[in-house]
């Protein structure tokens, strides 16, 4: 006699396959994938040509994309064969349930492959709300303490410890390459790159103002205060982009001391290097490398990727476009609200997407809150 427990996990199990089979087949159409084998075969060819190597700048790029392309295909051709191995598991596992006797581990394995399916197919997905032109760059990533006084100051650290963390957790690296202490605690300001790829599609749901509400531990009535902090987000362009064009006599380069939250490697000489693009007003700063000339050099590409930015969003008439505005950096103008007291609770005011887990979110787990955001960009786009 047949169990129905076996029968009802065989058609759930089933059901959920035959939709994944089509989020699948979807996937192909939206990510263009016939698209990108022809595109893959064209670059291995042109890899193959020993004579590539004689423009060593365009080698890298022909290398670096077909690179991906390989990763892209590679992923969406192993799903087809998971899939593939999924409906073999669910044939055997129908044959057991025929012949009147249940194999649980059959089903076990099917229902865990159905699961592992459901997360790369998400994660898929997902990858297709990264269209934009710099969606695949490194990300520059500048904090700003607001309104808040020392409390504003420990919440930018925080933030930068959240992003740093979330980094992590997905295999990017983190340098850090400016950070200005506060004077109490945390930090005024800290400019620091995410590497990896989709790094700024990522980061880029994350431009704005974030508002904590705790109870303040500088405070010595231990009363509730409610602090700013500002986050920037800057697509960092190839070394060679030549996006913009900067004159040396539009430059204002002083030199200082590094000091701060930079890492093991600050160089407490005066090597630390500000760069002031005068006829801008743009700033930037670099104290992490390990001489004064190569801060200046990553200052500069900085402040190329800064310009380039500017320039992109007056162009398209809309400022907030890539680069976003700082806005007030205090009350009404938050996109999300971070509260540790009276109650514990994250709320995005774009989205309305929320958690009650406040902790996990400061250790790093934001992919949802960040997915919400990018999927809402897209529905208004």
């Amino acid at each position: 006699m047949a169990d129905p427990k076996a029968e009802n996990a065989l058609r759930d199990a089933t059901n959920a396959l035959e939709e994944l089979e089509t989020r699948w087949g979807a996937a192909r159409d939206y990510l263009k994938i016939d698209n990108s084998r022809a595109r893959h075969e064209e670059l291995s060819e042109e890899a193959a040509n020993p004579l590539l190597w004689n423009d060593q700048d365009h080698a890298r790029e022909v290398t670096t994309e077909l690179g991906r392309l390989t990763n892209d295909l590679e992923m969406f051709d192993g799903l087809r064969r998971a899939i593939d191995d999924a409906h073999v598991l669910s044939e055997f596992s129908r044959e057991s349930l025929g012949a009147g006797e249940a194999d649980w581990s059959l089903l076990n394995e099917l229902s865990s492959s159905v699961a592992e399916l459901e997360h790369k197919i998400a994660a898929l997905e997902t990858q297709s709300l990264f269209s934009g032109p710099y969606d695949e760059n490194d990300a520059i990533v500048e904090l700003h303490a607001g309104a808040g006084g020392t409390d504003a100051q420990d919440w930018t650290e925080m933030l930068m410890r959240m992003y740093s963390r979330w980094a992590e957790r997905r295999g990017f690296a983190v340098e850090v390459d400016e950070a200005t202490e506060g004077g109490e605690a945390g930090l005024l300001s800290a400019t620091f790159i995410v590497k990896g790829r989709f790094a700024y599609g990522w980061l880029s749901s994350e431009r704005g103002v974030h508002r904590l509400v705790r109870i303040s531990p500088f405070d010595s009535q231990a009363r509730r205060q409610t602090s700013f902090a500002s986050m920037e987000i800057t697509p960092l362009l190839d070394d060679d982009a030549g996006e913009v064009e900067i004159d040396e006599k539009d430059l204002r380069v002083d030199t200082y001391r590094s000091s701060g939250a930079g890492g093991q490697h600050v160089n407490k000489t005066d090597s630390a290097i500000r760069i002031t693009h005068i006829p801008s007003g743009i700033v930037v700063s670099c104290q992490n490398e390990r001489s004064q000339h190569q801060n200046r050099a990553r200052a500069m590409q900085i402040l190329e990727a800064k310009l380039a930015e500017r320039a992109r969003a007056e162009r398209q008439a809309q400022m907030d476009a890539l680069s976003g505005n700082r806005g007030d950096n205090a009350w009404g103008s938050q996109i999300r609200s971070y509260v540790q007291a009276p109650y514990q609770l994250v709320k995005d005011h774009r989205t309305d997407f929320e958690t009650g887990n406040v902790e996990a979110v400061l250790d790093g787990d934001l992919d949802e809150f960040m997915e919400a955001e990018l999927r809402r960009q897209r529905a208004r786009s």
